[in-house]
């Protein structure tokens, strides 16, 4: 049974455990893994780490599932079943993808409305209101709402010119004309407000309203909804194909994965963000593909900033951050946050969202750090290999050849002697006419046969001899050497081996003379065997000296390296540090007498959560006493230990699992 898939995680780490389940449950077992528990607490670690509240208007610390610790050995395991290949390895042909980050200010309408949002969110930590009236779900979808569009919210509220509705306008109208020339095409992606039939507002009809007033052709506008069969869609997909449709909408699940119209596509454009990575990889691996004849293309991402769009980025990032060190040609590291290239988008919208130019600089340096412990960490691993091979790859090769030369060596003297001691017989008895050209015969299944003709069908008769695949039957004496026969069921053939000091195999054919002509070449071709190996020998020596070299090279970016990850350190005690151990990046005032209890917790009173957001950043004296600070939260993690008690570390955990 083989399972396929271009996501054996999309969204969450458990599905990485699920695909072990079942396809490596015995491993499982045989570790005390089969438990989900058990599993996390070798190969998960909670990360705490700076987040815009959901609300958009501030900053929290909070505590995730979401990175992978002891990544060698669990990568060891999975590749046990799982053959990874990635863009990076297959090198396809495909065009080279230009992101564009396209960020756009929010209307004083829009500011107020986040704002409110923020005094909800606080209301709802609080619990001043029943949940079947406001919750954070609610929140959520008007936080996206606004985001997008601010008439969303109610239809009769202006159109905003600087919206990022209107810039993704602008900019389909602006590609639409400058390719008219050669009929390109764009597809626009938005999961959000999707055509409708009973009149509400939506974004794609505005769009498509707009665009048609600056005059693009209604029929070269399409929405993936109208065509709502397979035969319709085919057809809808071939306009594209022919640039007969030149811009075509569509949501990512019905214009994602199976869709094949990239042969003229020159840009998409992301007017929302989705939650899942993998929707992201979706939408551009509808133009970044094979087939399309463009050199050069380009993504759009819009966002709005300081709106619920900074929060859906950044919860992309922080999904695609464990992804990607699972989903990666590179060499693992121990532990593992950020290492793939596509997360540095995805952070960059974020901080550009923020607004904060410390969590900009913070998301930066968090990519390049992480880029160059990759970097180390690859060339820790080439030493690591290096200094194997020059202990043990290296001195074993160098016996195995230095043996097989002395080997050739000795069966080229038998050879010749026995060709001297042919000739010898053979003048003996002809007195030197012809002796060279004779025949010296062969002995087959213990009979002599002095005449080739004889001697060749011998061989074959003995190939019926051969009763089982693979097994060597000895089958006879020729110059000296042993001759032994298989059958290799695989070619379908007999091989002969010819055994001396060493062993040479050839293959048996149907006519008999020429198999005693490929013995004889075999033979004769002994000195260019040596040669090769010599010329073997000769490339080790070379490639030890080249290892020596090459271990005595220091890591070129080590310096650039510590000097980015004590800035970082700096960066995050700014950012991280309070005296009461709170977190306020916004400087808004906080109220210790008030206490808000985060609804995610599950309304479990004995364990609130803290929450940080400027509007709702206010944690009780008694709560906080209860909870170290962030900091000592923060230098707790990536240790792999725990903290008290003598409980095991993860290391000997893995230990006693075999791992």
């Amino acid at each position: 049974m083989i399972f396929a898939t271009g996501t054996p995680v999309s969204n969450s780490m458990s599905e990485l455990y699920t695909m072990q389940r079942y396809l490596q449950y015995d491993m499982l077992a045989q570790k005390n893994l089969i438990h989900f528990d058990n599993w996390a607490s070798i190969f998960g670690e909670t990360v705490t780490s700076i987040e815009l509240a959901p609300e958009g208007t501030g900053y929290r610390a909070r505590t995730r599932f979401a990175r992978f610790y002891n990544l060698p050995e669990l990568m060891r395991m999975f590749r046990d079943v799982a053959d990874i290949q990635t863009a990076d390895m297959l090198s396809l042909p495909v065009p080279e993808a230009k992101f564009e980050n396209i960020i756009v200010e929010p209307s004083e309408l829009q500011k107020e409305m986040v704002q409110e949002l923020s005094e909800r969110a606080a209301k709802v930590h609080r619990r001043v209101v029943a949940p079947y009236i406001d919750n954070m779900l609610k929140i959520t979808t008007d936080g996206r709402k606004i985001g997008l569009d601010q008439r969303l919210i109610n239809p009769l509220l202006p159109d905003f010119e600087g919206s990022k509705v209107n810039a993704c306008t602008d900019k389909v109208f602006e590609i639409w004309s400058d390719t008219d020339s050669d009929r390109l095409t764009q597809l626009v992606f938005c999961d959000f407000s999707t055509p409708n039939k009973d009149g509400r507002f939506n974004v794609y009809d505005d769009i498509k309203a707009k665009l048609i007033e600056r005059g693009i052709p209604e029929g070269e506008i399409a929405f993936i909804h109208d065509a709502d069969t397979e035969v319709r869609k085919k057809e809808l997909f071939a306009k594209v194909r022919q640039g007969r449709v030149r811009v075509l909408f569509g949501s990512t699940f019905k214009l994602g994965a199976g869709t094949n119209v990239q042969d003229k596509l020159i840009a998409i454009h992301d007017a929302d963000c989705p939650w899942r990575p993998a929707d992201l990889e979706q939408r551009s691996g509808r133009i970044i593909r094979q087939g399309n004849k463009n050199p050069e293309v380009r993504i759009f991402r819009y966002a709005t900033s300081g709106t619920f769009d900074s929060y859906l980025w950044q919860t992309v990032q922080k999904k695609q951050e464990f992804i990607a060190q699972i989903m990666s040609s590179k060499s693992p590291v121990r532990s593992c946050e950020d290492v793939d290239a596509t997360a540095l988008s995805y952070a960059e919208i974020k901080a550009l969202c923020a607004g904060n130019p410390l969590i900009a600089e913070k998301m930066n340096l968090d990519n390049e750090v992480a880029k160059l412990r990759m970097l180390r960490s690859e060339h820790q691993s080439q030493h690591y290999r290096l200094e194997d091979r020059l202990l043990q790859s290296f001195p074993q090769q160098i016996t195995s050849v230095t043996e097989r030369i002395a080997g050739i060596e000795k069966d080229i003297a038998m050879y010749a002697a026995e060709k001297e001691k042919h000739v010898e017989v053979q003048e003996s008895q002809t007195g030197g006419v012809s002796a060279a050209a004779k025949f010296p015969g062969m002995t087959v299944k213990g009979a002599l046969y002095p005449e080739k003709e004889a001697a060749a069908k011998a061989l074959l008769d003995a190939c019926k001899g051969v009763k089982g695949a693979y097994a060597d039957v000895p089958v006879g004496e020729y110059m000296g050497f042993d001759l032994s026969m298989r059958y290799e069921t695989i070619m379908q053939q007999f091989s002969l081996l010819i055994r001396g000091a060493m062993t040479y195999q050839i293959d048996l054919g149907t006519d008999g003379l020429g198999n005693i002509t490929r013995i004889n070449n075999a033979l004769d071709k002994l000195p260019e065997r040596l040669e090769g190996a010599e010329s073997q020998l000769a490339d080790i020596n070379r490639q030890i000296l080249a290892a020596k070299l090459e271990l005595e090279k220091p890591f070129e970016q080590e310096t650039e390296l510590a000097e980015k990850e004590a800035r970082l350190a700096l960066l995050n005690a700014d950012l991280n540090i309070e005296g009461d151990g709170g977190f306020d990046v916004a400087g808004e005032d906080r109220d210790p007498e008030e206490t808000l209890i985060d609804m995610d917790s599950g309304y479990d009173n004995d364990q609130p959560q803290a929450d940080y957001s400027s509007a709702g950043g206010r944690v009780s004296q008694a709560a906080a006493k209860e909870k170290p600070s962030i900091l000592d939260g923060l230098r707790g993690f990536g240790s792999g230990k725990q903290d008290s008690g003598g409980a095991p570390t993860r290391e000997s955990s893995l230990a006693e699992r075999g791992i």
